[in-house]
C-alpha cells in the first residue's frame, strides 16, 4: 500500500512539473513580436490564431492576412495588444479606424 501511494504521490508531481513547463512556454514573450518578427508563409498560421474567437473569421482572416504581408508581424492573443505591433497598430482605413484585426 505504501508503495502504490508513493507511486501516484510520484505521478502526480511529473504531471505538474510537465505542466508548469508548458505553460510557460505559451506566456506572453515581448522579443518574440513586433515588427519583422515573422517570416510570410508564418502569417497563415498567426492569423489563423488571431482570428480563431470571432464569428467573422472570413474578413478576419483576409485582413490579417494582408496587414500580416505587410507588417510581418501578427499581434498575440485574438483582441488587442496592438501596441507589440506598431505597423499592425498604426495602419488605419479611410474612415480612419483600425485596418488589421
Amino acid at each position: 500500500m505504501a508503495k502504490l501511494i508513493t507511486y501516484l504521490l510520484y505521478i502526480t508531481i511529473l504531471f505538474s512539473f510537465i505542466f508548469l513547463t508548458m505553460s510557460k512556454e505559451t506566456e506572453y514573450n515581448p522579443e518574440s513580436y513586433g515588427a519583422g518578427s515573422l517570416k510570410s508563409y508564418q502569417c497563415g498560421g498567426e492569423c489563423t490564431r488571431r482570428c480563431s474567437n470571432t464569428k467573422y473569421h472570413k474578413p478576419c482572416m483576409f485582413f490579417c492576412q494582408k496587414c500580416c504581408a505587410k507588417c510581418l508581424c501578427v499581434p498575440p492573443g485574438t483582441y488587442g495588444n496592438k501596441q507589440v505591433c506598431p505597423c499592425y497598430n498604426n495602419w488605419k482605413t479611410q474612415q480612419g479606424g483600425p485596418k488589421c484585426p
